[in-house]
């Protein structure tokens, strides 16, 4: 006689080990999160080397990480759906072996438009891959108890990474150049690869289980309307207010992080002769309160109104991008530490109130509108990535981009507090 959902369920339970494999598959989650950190922290330790041994202007090397970002942040709406369709392990193995490629590839390239596409392109599209819906398909398959403690777990691997691997690939840029720290990357990629098959499962169900704290459920089918999905979602979000404010605040959150201070902080310090070593550790350090912050930012979320959140959050972060020019010099001295505590306490702490306002307003679509949402951060990044390597050519001083993106974080706590509150 076949076994019923419920007896298999039960047996489920009864062989449950103590230690679940969901934590192990949770790990192996955060091992490889840990290594796109890397993929992330380069591009801005490769501006000032790129520039001296190619000539290239900071403006075209600006261009090829804003390729990467923008693929990054367009391809995250339909990782979830690749997933679905064509399981985690085999996804997350392919990007790993992509960004692998392309990052390897750069070491013999000579002309601009290679660095575009091994690492604005293949990189982009790899680390897309593996965005935050890496992380949430992972937390939805396998935890039904602890989601919250996983997701924030997952979420901080992304900054312990770049406390991780900033300080290394700055060392190797400085005193070794800039080709090894390309092969560390690639190298660490491939690392990962075989953990990732080996240790990762696309369900429970494969290795008959039931999710951690939940019920056996059988496996689903592949879905395979799932990006179809994202593109109805996206048009039905786009006919409404809150949906371009939302997009247009992540926007300039993106363009005032990963867009700026993550790729041209390193630069910009170098320009005022701080070495690049001591850039990236503070840049590192950044990455230590940015857990922090997420952490309290979500507190607050589940205590106070989250547009008033936002618009305090973006008003702050703009003030403290009109001191930083002043605050540049060749030393690190108590106000900069001071700067880089609290820029990274606010580093994420907008993502938690965006959250909580797309699942205000657009209910059981709200992950994926906050896909897209995320999307439009990384088209702002990518936006001021290559802007600021231009401003950077044409001025010959980072100084009028601090002030522009000031200014732009003081309009994104305008337009935060523009959106209205959802009638019950």
């Amino acid at each position: 006689m076949a076994q019923t959902t419920e007896d298999r369920s039960s047996l489920s339970t009864f062989r449950s080990p103590r230690f679940h494999r969901a934590w192990s598959v949770a790990a192996v989650t955060f091992v490889t999160i840990i290594g796109a950190a890397a993929f992330a922290s380069l591009p801005g330790l490769l501006i000032e080397p790129l520039h001296e041994e190619f000539d290239w202007s900071r403006g075209t090397i600006g261009f090829a990480v804003s390729v990467n970002l923008a693929l990054y942040g367009l391809t995250a709406p339909f990782a979830a759906a690749l997933m679905d369709r064509f399981g985690i392990r085999r996804v997350v193995a392919v990007a790993l072996s992509v960004i692998a490629l392309g990052s390897v590839l750069t070491v013999w390239m000579t002309a601009a438009w290679q660095l575009v596409l091994y690492w604005g392109i293949l990189v982009g599209l790899g680390s897309g891959s593996m965005a935050l819906a890496f992380a949430a398909t992972v937390t939805n398959r396998w935890f039904t108890a602890r989601r919250g403690l996983v997701t924030g777990i997952l979420t901080a691997a992304g900054a312990s990474g770049q406390l991780v691997f900033l300080p290394l690939l700055s060392w190797l840029v400085e005193d070794h150049g800039w080709r090894p720290a390309a092969v560390t990357v690639a190298l660490s990629a491939l690392a990962v690869v075989p953990f990732v098959w080996l240790l990762l499962r696309d369900h429970p169900a494969d290795v008959g289980l039931a999710p951690y704290g939940g019920a056996y459920a059988e496996k689903p089918a592949p879905a395979a309307g799932a990006a179809r999905r994202a593109l109805t979602v996206l048009f039905k979000a786009a006919r409404t207010g809150p949906f371009w404010l939302l997009a247009g605040t992540f926007a300039i959150c993106g363009a005032s992080t990963n867009g700026l201070v993550k790729t041209h902080f390193v630069p910009a310090a170098h320009d005022h002769g701080m070495p690049v070593t001591a850039a990236a550790g503070l840049l590192a350090v950044i990455g230590v309160f940015d857990v922090v912050g997420t952490i309290a930012s979500g507190w607050f979320t589940d205590r106070f109104e989250a547009r008033r959140l936002l618009a305090v959050y973006y008003a702050l972060r703009g003030v403290s991008l009109l001191f930083l020019p002043m605050l540049l010099a060749p030393s690190v001295h108590p106000p900069m530490l001071f700067f880089i505590v609290f820029y990274g306490l606010d580093w994420v702490a907008t993502v938690p109130p965006t959250i909580a306002l797309c699942r205000e307003h657009y209910g059981e679509d709200s992950a994926i509108v906050f896909g897209w949402v995320l999307a439009s951060h990384q088209i702002g990044a990518a936006v001021i990535a290559f802007a600021g390597g231009v401003a950077r050519d044409v001025f010959g001083s980072y100084d009028p981009v601090w002030y522009a993106s000031g200014a732009l974080c003081a309009a994104a706590a305008l337009m935060a507090l523009v959106i209205r509150r959802r009638a019950a």
